[in-house]
């Protein structure tokens, strides 16, 4: 029988601590965690795209907008679709839609984007989605998955498409250091932005303290961890998985709060995953 050896990084918080922690879980908004606030948004990366009303955010690609078209949390605005977009959405998700398409020629969508967005002819102005509160995605069942300073959107929507495939509760992001919610996020994410909260905690520690406080253990991914990941030694508990930055890893106040560390193991040459891909292979360890 395997073994986890793993460094204990923390202790569990006092008592009075963990009490504070869970009220402020009960409170009906959370003040350190919160979803993307109302900020004006860029459809994409080129520089032709024309800007969002505030509030707003351009989603493209075909997975993106049936999702949001699906998602009654979203407040739609405009659907902007050529005629071949407007065909392969229709067979994704049969009309009627929410809200009745524009039809476009395919520059009139780079334009409203840029050209740097793969749009596959459908492009959709919706608001940004809803806030919602810790205490709400507690109450959805599987892991938490924390990001610490985790800023590439692709990056994000890559780790959000595997968390709705791995049954993820929600994400945690840092909210001065990860990116808004913006159309190649949402790209990324293959539709899972509408299915798997994004969270914004202002302090990832204090928000640590309060998933303690809720019961969940706190694992963070770490490459100088002396023991490998094991799922099956935490089938008794639910788990929160912390994963840090692109190349510079977990803070040390992150790494700190963590009850343990743990590594994915490396046969190879590469002493470490792209932060999306090890996210992938992580959860798939933990829910196999």
């Amino acid at each position: 029988m395997r073994t986890l050896q793993i460094e204990r990084s923390s202790q569990r918080p006092p008592a009075q601590a963990q009490d504070r922690a869970r009220e402020s879980l009960t409170r009906d908004r959370e003040p350190a965690v919160r979803e993307s606030g109302e900020r004006a948004h860029r459809g994409s990366g080129g520089s032709q795209a024309a800007a969002a009303p505030r509030g707003t955010v351009w989603l493209y690609g075909l997975h993106a907008v049936q999702a949001a078209l699906s998602n009654p949390a979203r407040r739609l605005r405009r659907l902007v679709v050529t005629e071949e977009g407007s065909a392969a959405l229709s067979a994704r998700l049969p009309q009627p839609w929410a809200l009745t398409p524009e039809t476009v020629d395919r520059a009139r969508i780079d334009l409203l984007l840029g050209r740097d967005a793969v749009h596959q002819g459908a492009a959709l102005l919706a608001d940004l989605l809803p806030q919602t509160v810790l205490a709400t995605a507690l109450e959805r069942p599987g892991p938490i998955l924390i990001l610490d300073q985790v800023t590439d959107p692709r990056n994000i929507g890559a780790i959000l498409r595997s968390a709705a495939a791995f049954g993820v509760a929600a994400v945690i992001v840092q909210e001065r250091h990860a990116p808004e919610e913006t159309g190649s996020l949402a790209k990324a994410a293959s539709g899972a932005l509408e299915t798997v909260p994004l969270l914004r905690a202002v302090n990832l520690a204090r928000t640590i303290v309060m998933l303690k406080a809720a019961n969940l253990w706190i694992v963070g991914l770490d490459a100088e961890a002396t023991g490998n990941l094991d799922g099956m030694a935490f089938k008794e508990r639910r788990v929160a998985l912390v994963l840090g930055g692109e190349g510079s890893g977990l803070r040390r106040l992150t790494r700190e709060s963590c009850d343990e560390l743990a590594k994915l193991p490396m046969a190879g040459l590469m002493e470490s995953l792209n932060v999306s891909a090890a996210a992938a292979v992580a959860l798939y360890e933990l829910t196999r």
